[in-house]
C-alpha cells in the first residue's frame, strides 16, 4: 500500500514540477531563462520525482507503475485551474478519465 501512496506522491510532485516549468517558460530570452527560479524549483521537483519513481520501481512491476503514472494527468488539471488559472472543460475531464480508466485496467492483475 505504502508504494501506491508513494506513487501517488510521486504523479503529484511531477505535475507540480511541470507547474513550475510553465511559469518559467515565460522568460523572454534564455538568459533571463537560466536566472528564473522556477526553472530550477521544476528541475529540482523532477529530480524528487524521479528518485520516488526509483523507488516505487524496486517494489512494483513496471507494468503497473507506468500506466498508473497516468495521474499526472489528474494532479495538471487541478493544478493548472488553482495556479494558472485555466478552464476545465468537459472534454478535458472526459479524456483524463478515458486515460485513468484505460491505466487502471492495464494495471490491474487479473
Amino acid at each position: 500500500m505504502i508504494y501506491y501512496i508513494a506513487l501517488i506522491i510521486m504523479a503529484f510532485v511531477g505535475a507540480l514540477a511541470s507547474i513550475f516549468f510553465k511559469k518559467a517558460s515565460g522568460s523572454e530570452s534564455i538568459k533571463s531563462l537560466l536566472f528564473n527560479i522556477n526553472l530550477y524549483i521544476g528541475g529540482m521537483l523532477y529530480v524528487v520525482a524521479a528518485l520516488i519513481n526509483i523507488f516505487v520501481l524496486r517494489h512494483l512491476d513496471y507494468s503497473v507503475v507506468l500506466p498508473l503514472t497516468s495521474i499526472t494527468y489528474i494532479w495538471t488539471m487541478i493544478l493548472s485551474y488553482i495556479t494558472l488559472k485555466e478552464k476545465i472543460s468537459n472534454k478535458k475531464i472526459i479524456g483524463v478519465c478515458l486515460i485513468v480508466v484505460g491505466a487502471l485496467i492495464l494495471a490491474h492483475r487479473w
